[in-house]
């Protein structure tokens, strides 16, 4: 069977020899090898423990611990699964345990050898970085989206975290969960369908607002209205 991608056998052997060195370097706490693993997996475990905690606080705690825990055991990490993999692993379980100290009946099961690479899809505001309103209207929405999928039952936001704000595949999420590829695809078909119908309910104040025509472009029209018209300076 050929090795999935993210464990250690699915990179290439120059991946493996960039990553032993960097964590050889980590070991001896060098402190841009530390800067360079945290830079790289800051926001993967961010969302893996925001998924199972909802609370931005909580989650950026369990990554301060992660990696104060990997980075103390960093000698337990024998190279038989990429460095996200065990970082995520480590996350996870962190995580689980503050949510089971919370509420006792969350249960994702154990955490075994899994691929967590991650593809982020990062929120469009390039083209509303000189526009204001643009930037607020999209602010807007992606608080309204995170909302909605802070609401999802844990079982299917978990899913819909990994599979699409992740980008993991079906295999990659079943083996992360401990459950098998067709529920997988059940549970992301629903989480969809109850996201989409959640972010319609919320959605309608700011689509009312939607396509502003005010401050900046407002006043640019208007002046350029007027100078037609030859009033005005």
């Amino acid at each position: 069977m050929p090795a999935m991608p993210g464990t250690a056998a699915g990179l290439t052997a120059g991946a493996r020899t960039l990553e032993a060195a960097l964590v050889d370097r980590a070991r001896r706490r060098d402190e841009a090898a530390l800067r360079e693993i945290m830079q790289a997996n800051n926001r993967r475990l961010f969302r893996l423990a925001r998924g199972i905690l909802r609370s931005d606080s909580d989650a950026e705690d369990v990554v301060q611990e992660t990696y104060v825990r990997a980075f103390t055991h960093l000698d337990g990490f024998l190279g038989e699964s990429a460095l996200s993999t065990w970082l995520s692993r480590i996350a996870i379980n962190e995580a689980l345990g503050r949510a089971r100290g919370r509420r006792p009946q969350v249960e994702l099961g154990s955490v075994p050898e899994a691929t967590l690479e991650a593809q982020i899809i990062q929120f469009p505001l390039s083209s509303a970085a000189t526009d204001p309103e643009k930037s607020m209207a999209q602010r807007e929405i992606q608080r309204v989206v995170e909302r909605a999928v802070d609401e999802l039952p844990e079982t299917f936001r978990m899913v819909f975290i990994a599979r699409v704000m992740e980008g993991m595949s079906v295999e990659e999420t079943a083996g992360l969960l401990g459950t098998k590829p067709e529920t997988v695809k059940t549970r992301l078909h629903r989480a969809r369908t109850m996201l989409r119908e959640n972010v319609e309910k919320k959605i309608g104040p700011v689509v009312m607002d939607a396509f502003p025509f005010a401050g900046e472009r407002c006043e640019r029209l208007t002046e350029a209205v007027l100078r037609r018209l030859g009033i005005g300076a």
